[in-house]
């Protein structure tokens, strides 16, 4: 288990991460959210006793990081894929982790295997992809067979089927017992595979709670409606004081989306009003929209999209072992290559 108690670092007159709590479970994997510059790396860091806290404390397994006896047996990390020496060959890099760590080197060539890097492992780093020095970095970060893993945006450069393979590992070994903590860009793979979120905005903690409980409780879902008829239903879904946004569908025919309401409501007023539909589809919310919703205010840097919204108004709306037992994958893709 990990344990984070009033976590602080102050950086001058900068707060990086402000009396963060929040404990990672084992037997699930838990995602760690948050805008860019919301102090997700900085608390990773000072879990893994790499940054000193100004204030509070993290704890594996009830000890600071620096008290573990054998932290790679205990804890494995992905933090910085590209901290390694680009003249060493891969099966090299693992072996000197290996050695210095009291690791058999037998379990080089297990790992290699698991992140589909033994055709590899003979070449140099240097000539590494980015996705290949993700794999390497994953390689590293389950050398010593550990109960608790903290993986940094272990997707990134990352082809389809490589992101697919990390969530089917991170899932299997969160299946073993293993407490996983994990941090991504991607909120649509967060998604499927992510059992329980902590997600941090201005490196304050704004939710804390399983998946299906953050999508539910943060956004909303919507119905969308299309017809030959717009202006009419339009019109009745004014009448009944109900707010709208106007939008087009993939195919770009005109439709409208409402918040709020169920299909058999609206279907049942296109009924009265005498408005055909062509399309009452049910819009779910998604993770993205409810991480957007509850963060928007601690997002640093926003772009403009040039979106209008329409409606009623322009505003109006709505520890365990065996991890080379996991699905390995033979070998990069081209993609990553």
């Amino acid at each position: 288990m990990i344990e984070v108690e009033g976590l602080t670092k102050q950086y001058k007159s900068v707060r990086a991460v402000d009396d963060l709590t929040f404990q990672v479970k084992p037997g699930m994997v838990t995602g760690f959210l948050g805008p860019n510059g919301a102090g997700k790396s900085t608390t990773m860091r000072m879990i893994l006793g790499l940054d000193a806290p100004t204030a509070g404390r993290a704890r594996i397994n009830g000890k600071h990081y620096h008290e573990l006896k054998d932290p790679l047996r205990e804890v494995g990390a992905l933090l910085d894929a590209k901290s390694v020496h680009r003249n060493r060959s891969a099966a090299n890099h693992l072996k000197w982790i290996a050695q210095s760590n009291g690791i058999s080197t037998s379990r080089v060539d297990e790992v290699l295997g698991l992140v589909g890097l033994s055709d590899v492992a003979g070449k140099k780093v240097g000539g590494f992809s980015l996705g290949m020095g993700q794999r390497l970095g994953l390689a590293g970060a389950l050398l010593g067979d550990p109960g608790i893993l903290i993986l940094d945006e272990p997707v990134n450069g990352l082809d389809p089927e490589g992101i697919r393979w990390v969530r089917q590992l991170v899932r299997a070994l969160a299946e073993e017992g293993r407490t996983i903590l994990i941090s991504s860009h991607l909120l649509s793979e967060m998604s499927q595979t992510a059992d329980h979120l902590v997600v941090i905005g201005k490196g304050r903690l704004v939710a804390d709670q399983p998946t299906y409980e953050f999508v539910k409780d943060h956004s909303q879902s919507s119905v969308l409606v299309r017809s030959d008829h717009l202006d009419a239903f339009g019109s009745a879904l004014r009448a009944e004081g109900i707010f709208f946004t106007e939008s087009t569908d993939e195919e770009g025919r005109p439709r409208l989306e409402v918040a709020n309401q169920t299909t058999d409501f609206l279907g049942q007023l296109a009924y009265s009003t005498g408005v055909p539909l062509n399309e009452l589809s049910l819009k779910r919310a998604s993770l993205e929209d409810a991480f957007m919703e509850l963060t928007g205010d601690s997002v640093q840097y926003h772009g403009s999209t040039g979106a209008q919204t329409t409606g009623t108004t322009a505003a109006a709306t709505g520890a365990g072992s065996g991890a080379g037992t996991a699905t390995p994958l033979a070998r990069p893709t081209q993609q990553e290559v």
